[in-house]
């Protein structure tokens, strides 16, 4: 295995539903986090993400396959590396009587964590001057912002972020950007899940996509969206059938829409230009269409690029969503997950 801060090899969970029986969550699936890294992990809804990142926790128990955090391997050495891990893994539960800085304070004290971290994590996630306020009252966002803060108590080299957007509203996400930014800046490693894939593209230097349990794309985004550039332009023109008919001639492929031309496999873009001027048809729009993380995600998992987890009408779980059945992890019956 390529040495990393997280490195995952061959990982295969596998869940049996008193309902639909056997489902395999995670099939074989690699995972590699590189020091210093702001890695985005997607995948739809049912991909096998949470479980990946429950089972690098310790949370479940694996199948098979190995993987190590900050050099340890897991989940067995995990308790040598824990002081230097934070994580948020699906929704925190909180004791809504408590206030957020009683939360943290409790957590602090458990943890081993000086006190006076608490005020300044509260500054970190803008909950400065709500962590006097129960709660049981708090928003969404506030609570993900909670979550947040109690992650970053033990100013942790490595931090995993399961949806910390969650509940965010558009001043709030990009809060939260501009503190994984500086996060990283400071020299931590940061895995980032998360829905919102413009957020992801801004934020993330490397990517890693899991579909139906195993990785269907990984490296720098740069180079994972290079890969799904068809040279693509966007053409608009003063007589569009026209341009259409004068492009299909050149031996161009294009594709016709009710107010523009997409032509594809164009490298050079003059050549449209070119062969419309030279019959008298003029341009009045043409631009590359570059792929983005949305269009890539579409592409390689054939899902919806804010997949969240809708219900069916009559209110049950859609195919896939735990929710909707009782999972049996046979393999951790006695442990506390």
């Amino acid at each position: 295995m390529t040495s990393g801060v997280i490195e995952i090899e061959g990982l295969r969970k596998t869940f049996h539903s008193l309902r639909r029986g056997r489902r395999v969550a995670v099939d074989g699936f690699d995972l590699l986090v590189e020091a210093g890294q702001v890695h985005g992990f997607l995948g739809p809804n049912g991909s096998g993400k949470t479980t990946t990142l429950r089972a690098l926790l310790g949370l479940v128990r694996a199948d098979d396959g190995r993987m190590r955090v900050l050099g340890a391997n897991a989940p067995e050495q995990l308790p040598q590396v824990a002081g230097r891990v934070g994580a948020i893994v699906e929704s925190p539960q909180f004791y809504g009587n408590f206030t957020g800085y009683r939360t943290l304070r409790l957590l602090a004290l458990a943890g081993g964590v000086p006190v006076a971290r608490v005020d300044e994590v509260l500054e970190q996630v803008g909950l400065a001057d709500r962590g006097d306020e129960r709660v049981k009252g708090y928003s969404l966002g506030m609570k993900q912002r909670l979550a947040v803060a109690s992650a970053l108590l033990k100013r942790p080299e490595l931090l995993i972020l399961d949806e910390p957007a969650n509940g965010l509203d558009p001043a709030g996400i990009r809060e939260m950007r501009d503190l994984v930014r500086a996060l990283a800046a400071n020299g931590v490693t940061v895995l980032l899940s998360s829905h919102i894939l413009a957020e992801i593209q801004l934020i993330c230097d490397h990517v890693t996509i899991i579909s139906q349990g195993r990785r269907v794309a990984a490296g720098p985004v740069a180079e994972v969206l290079a890969g799904f550039d068809h040279n693509e332009h966007l053409v608009r023109a003063d007589d569009l059938a026209r341009a259409e008919e004068l492009l299909l001639a050149a031996g161009l492929t294009v594709t016709g829409h009710p107010d523009h031309l997409v032509v594809s496999g164009v490298p050079d873009p003059t050549a449209v230009s070119r062969t419309l001027g030279e019959q008298g048809v003029w341009v009045r729009e043409l631009t590359p269409l570059r792929p983005d993380l949305e269009s890539v995600f579409l592409e390689l998992t054939g899902t919806p690029a804010h997949p969240g987890v809708p219900r069916q009408v009559d209110g049950s779980a859609p195919p896939g969503d735990p929710a909707g059945d009782q999972e049996i992890d046979l393999g951790m019956r006695g442990v506390d997950a």
